[in-house]
């Protein structure tokens, strides 16, 4: 049973706050040791908070009531904003930290006082570490009773995904940024940290096609989440007056779900008494269902 608790604002403001003080302390470590591998991390993290404010963004456009314009709401404003950081993530933060990689190897130059970039990384993953706990402790009260991985895999909270994402990608880039300077510290060969940068930016675009593609089916339209499904073809096909379900049709607008029915009710029943329960039967859905904004059922004898 999925959790009613959890806040994806406050999952994107640990990030954002995380990623803002790690980004201005890598940004001058790179410009101090001359590190490709820092500065990747730096373009990183910047991208990171620039795309914790259009999830913000996204999540509040998200809440604006429907008009006659947008009869379903702006709901997949979220989802929007949402592959846009998969493009940010991929084109920003990856591409960028492979060229700069690249660019290292075909020109190294010596690094200064390496001492100094290590212990900021070392910092970073501790920053890091608490906002992916805050993410984490903000999913788990989201996904209730489900297992980790089963909730992750039907989930339709686009935000908490890609800060999730986010982080951990963010937590790998930096050990291996801090690995390979610790390599280039040790041997003295700055392709070491050439290296580095590269396979930052490969992290990067791997996190960011695997946010594109859990956000892509969101966009394109998306069922609801499968124990809400099971919950309202219970409700319906326990009711007494419906002789039986004969199709249900739901699609993800954000935080909101519409539901579209067709039923058979009970032989005999008159129009008058079938309008009277379908309609105290979309009340009783709501109300056991929340985030059921939209319900649509209609009195049929075949599919």
């Amino acid at each position: 049973m999925a959790g009613t608790g959890g806040s994806p604002e406050k999952a994107i403001l640990y990030a954002f706050l995380a990623n803002t003080g790690i980004a201005i302390a890598k940004l001058a470590a790179a410009i101090y040791t001359s590190s490709g591998s820092m500065l990747a991390e730096a373009i990183h993290s910047m991208a990171d908070s620039g795309n914790q404010i259009l999830l913000y963004i996204g999540l509040k456009g998200a809440e604006r009531p429907a008009d006659a314009n947008h009869p379903m709401g702006y709901g997949k404003l979220s989802y929007f904003w949402s592959f846009i950081v998969a493009l940010m993530l991929f084109s920003v933060g990856g591409v960028f930290s492979i060229y700069e990689g690249w660019h290292k190897l075909s020109s190294a130059t010596p690094l200064n006082d390496l001492w100094v970039g290590m212990l900021v990384l070392a910092g970073a993953i501790i920053l890091e570490s608490f906002s992916l706990a805050g993410a984490v402790r903000e999913a788990n009260l989201m996904r209730g009773e489900q297992s980790f991985r089963y909730w992750l895999k039907h989930t339709r909270n686009a935000e908490i995904v890609v800060v999730l994402g986010e982080d951990v990608a963010a937590i790998i880039g930096l050990i291996l940024a801090l690995g390979f300077l610790t390599l280039t510290s040790i041997t003295g060969d700055p392709v070491y940290d050439a290296l580095g940068s590269i396979c930052i930016g490969v992290v990067l675009i791997i996190v960011a096609i695997f946010i594109a593609v859990r956000v892509q089916s969101l966009l394109v339209g998306k069922s609801a989440e499968p124990e809400l499904q099971a919950s309202i073809i219970k409700a319906i096909e326990s009711d007494p007056n419906i002789h039986r379900l004969l199709n249900t049709i739901t699609l993800q607008f954000g935080p909101k779900v519409m539901l579209a029915a067709k039923i058979e009710m009970t032989p005999g029943i008159s129009i008058e008494d079938a309008v009277t329960h379908i309609n105290l039967l979309e009340i009783s859905i709501k109300a056991q269902n929340p985030t059921v904004g939209w319900c649509f059922i209609e009195p049929d004898c075949v599919d």
